[in-house]
């Protein structure tokens, strides 16, 4: 029987990081995107909380949306597409049920 102690536990040189960019080369504009996509869609998410902020839900999970389509088009990265996944579902939520609370201008 062969021992691979390396499998089950990562070496004590290779550390867990968090980062946007796994294979190494920056990815700028795809990080900040995917990050306006993420804080978007948790905008929008929790703007629908609140049924007088209904504007804020419907416009700005319109543009979550709208910058999380573009965002994930042009990822490159599994983590970036993670977060573009989360920040749509947001938007969208946030988007719908601010339409439904009222829509994009204020009630009369």
């Amino acid at each position: 029987m062969v021992a691979v102690p390396h499998v089950l536990q990562p070496s004590e040189s290779e550390r867990f990081r968090l980062t946007l960019n796994p294979d190494g080369r920056p990815h700028p504009v795809e990080n900040i995107l995917a990050i306006v996509t993420l804080v978007c869609g948790v905008v929008a998410f929790v703007a629908t909380f609140w049924t007088s902020a209904h504007m804020i839900a419907s416009w700005v999970g319109t543009l979550g949306f709208g910058v999380g389509l573009y965002s994930q088009y042009i990822s490159a990265t599994t983590p970036q597409r993670t977060l573009n996944i989360i920040g749509l579902v947001g938007s969208f939520v946030g988007a719908a049920l601010g339409i439904a609370h009222g829509g994009f201008l204020p009630h009369p």
